[in-house]
């Protein structure tokens, strides 16, 4: 979460990507010393000594990077609905600001979509922050997360109360998982104050069992960011949940950052030590372990000895094809991290070796929420981080591995601007995002919301707006990403918004992928996906036997047309949130699959000799 008002500090650790105020002053600087060396001569002692006046502050503009010219290609007609009133949706976030400019004020909530009774709809669970001590008005509920059950066409009952769901936290972020096999997924809250499991008892009731669990971490921990995954592939699901940074009130009054010198603002995350994450074994029964320490991923800054990361986005996916499951993890304003599985239960930091810790020219980027997916029609993985405002969004593509290299880790290269998604997205400040094929034509486009943290960034910086419109880049194939435009979508998508966390689910089953968004203080958008009929598609939900129930994890291709598609199975993408499990591949005119692969967790292969088209289905493991 870097600020643009701030200039960078002194440390290295804690450096933050060059800003626009900061370019101006390096314009500056090159003038004044190209001046000092055209005067150089008896008086160039005391011209180089003497220091200029100080500059007036400005800030200049940038223009956007220009990618280089690919085959044009027009975007297809798909409009999005705001249907959140309609759909019976009241919800509203609530982040207990009062006036002091605490720094989670800003950050909040997640959301996701999760089938908790198990009837085949997507419902919603919204994470709300919650009134700060001491601040509830008299005779005021505090504010607690909203569960909403879904009709299986699009409308929703909010059935929050007595879910045991209902309770005051001051949430951030949400996983789900069935950490027991039971069939039915529970909930991980993400808080400022720890982690909070609940267990999915059935008949909408959940019970909070985190100190049974032992998953809750430190009551000091700013937690944010959660996955479940089997990362021993014992057919159980483990747990990582990261934290952002180490905060309290107190620290942040300490920090007394003022955005113009004078008022008081929301301090950027360089002033605030990193938190280290942790991650908790699953034994059964019910019970994790914590192995944080052990299993390598607490990793430290060598010349201070704090924790590195300040997290704000994991993605989970086999990197390396060795069919063990691996942690990508996006930190603001310090470099990224890969944990790459070492099959015995400890990771190993590849972040650097593999070109995934910086971007291009070796800088940190302030990075927030973050996707996985294989994108490209030859099944590259490609990871899609959004960034700071004034950064580009970030796409890191896999490399081919130089010959003779014999290292053995995966390559990944920053490829936006080539892909066509730099340019357009350096401006907003990017959270929630994510990969899925809206149209349905077989290709993963790439949505990303928008929203700035401070509600006074347009005095110092004029280009910038708190309110930001979403975007979408349409995937073309081979001519890139193009951004999408009202005139082929509607204008709801692009209603500006303090956009936080999004997900994406069929929700009224007519097989195209429907979008939620959240802002923080205020009212989510739920967004129909409304597009033309005629693209098919093939929805898939698996069931694990021998893997975990929920098959996270597990990787599905199929070929339609001489032409192959590949998907994970994983919840937990975007910032802070969670979507729904089935995976959904479109076809566009193509009417038949010619083949279906699975590849389940743990490594059990699996051929479909045929599957049905427009409809979901759900396929079990082989026992």
């Amino acid at each position: 979460m870097n600020n643009p008002s701030q200039p960078p500090g002194d440390d290295d650790e804690e450096l933050a990507p060059l800003d626009d105020d900061a370019v101006g002053r390096g314009l500056r600087n090159s003038v004044i010393a190209i001046v000092a060396l055209a005067v150089l001569g008896g008086g160039a002692f005391f011209v180089l000594r003497s220091k200029p006046a100080p500059a007036k502050a400005q800030v200049t503009r940038l223009a956007a990077p220009v990618a280089a010219d690919r085959p044009v290609a027009k975007v297809p007609d798909a409009r999005f609905t705001d249907i959140t009133a309609s759909a019976g949706i009241t919800f509203r976030h609530e982040n207990g600001a009062y006036g002091d400019k605490l720094l989670p004020e800003t950050m909040g909530g997640g959301v996701a979509f999760l089938d908790f009774d198990g009837d085949g709809a997507p419902d919603l669970l919204f994470v709300n922050s919650t009134q700060w001590p001491g601040k509830l008005a008299p005779g005021a509920k505090p504010a607690t997360a909203a569960l909403y059950k879904n009709d299986g066409h699009g409308k929703f009952t909010d059935v929050t109360a007595g879910s045991g769901l209902d309770v005051p936290l001051y949430g951030m972020g949400v996983a789900t998982g069935d950490h027991d096999n039971d069939g039915r997924p529970d909930v991980l809250i993400t808080t400022v104050g720890g982690a909070r499991l609940f267990h999915n008892d059935g008949g909408g009731k959940f019970t909070d069992v985190t100190a049974a669990a032992g998953v809750g971490g430190d009551a000091k921990d700013w937690s944010t960011a959660a996955v479940f995954f089997d990362m021993d592939n014992d057919g159980d699901l483990d747990l990582y949940v990261a934290s952002y940074v180490r905060w309290s009130p107190e620290i942040d009054a300490q920090v007394g950052y003022k955005i113009d010198g004078t008022h008081r603002a929301y301090g950027p995350p360089m002033n605030f030590q990193g938190a280290f994450p942790h991650l908790y074994r699953n034994d059964g029964g019910g019970k994790f372990t914590d192995i944080s320490a052990a299993a390598g991923v607490q990793i430290k800054n060598p010349g201070t000895g704090v924790p590195i990361a300040k997290t704000l986005g994991v993605a989970v996916i086999d990197v390396d094809g060795d069919g063990w499951l691996d942690l990508a993890v996006a930190n603001d304003t310090v470099q990224n991290l890969m944990f790459r599985n070492r099959r015995d239960g400890t990771f190993e930091e590849i972040g650097a070796l593999s070109g995934f810790a910086f971007d291009n020219y070796g800088n940190t980027r302030g990075a927030m929420g973050i996707d996985a997916c294989r994108f490209t029609q030859d099944g590259k993985i490609g990871f899609a981080i959004g960034n700071f405002a004034n950064e580009m969004t970030a796409l890191c593509v896999a490399q081919p591995s130089p010959a003779g290299g014999g290292s053995g880790h995966p390559l990944f290269s920053d490829e936006s601007l080539s892909w066509g998604i730099g340019g357009p997205s350096r401006d907003p400040l990017k959270f929630g995002i994510f990969f899925f094929d809206y149209d349905l034509d077989g290709r993963a486009d790439l949505l990303s919301i928008n929203g700035h943290l401070e509600e006074e960034i347009s005095k110092v910086q004029h280009g910038q707006r708190y309110r930001q419109p979403a975007q979408l880049f349409w995937n073309a194939g081979d001519a890139g990403f193009v951004t999408a435009t009202t005139a082929q979508t509607g204008p709801d998508l692009f209603k500006p918004a303090v956009g936080r966390g999004s997900a994406y689910a069929d929700i009224d089953g007519d097989g195209d992928l429907d979008i939620i968004a959240t802002q923080v203080a205020g009212p989510p958008m739920l967004l129909r996906n409304d597009r033309p009929l005629g693209n098919h598609h093939v929805r898939l939900k698996l069931v694990g036997t021998r893997s975990n129930h929920d098959a996270l994890g597990a990787t599905v291709k199929i070929t339609a047309g001489g032409q192959s598609q590949w998907r994970e199975v994983m919840t937990s993408k975007s910032y802070l949130s969670a979507s729904e499990l089935p995976v959904t591949f479109g076809l566009g005119t193509i009417d038949k699959v010619e083949s279906v692969e699975i590849l389940w967790p743990g490594g059990t292969k699996q051929t479909l000799p045929h599957v049905a088209i427009d409809t979901l289905t759900v396929v079990e493991q082989p026992k």
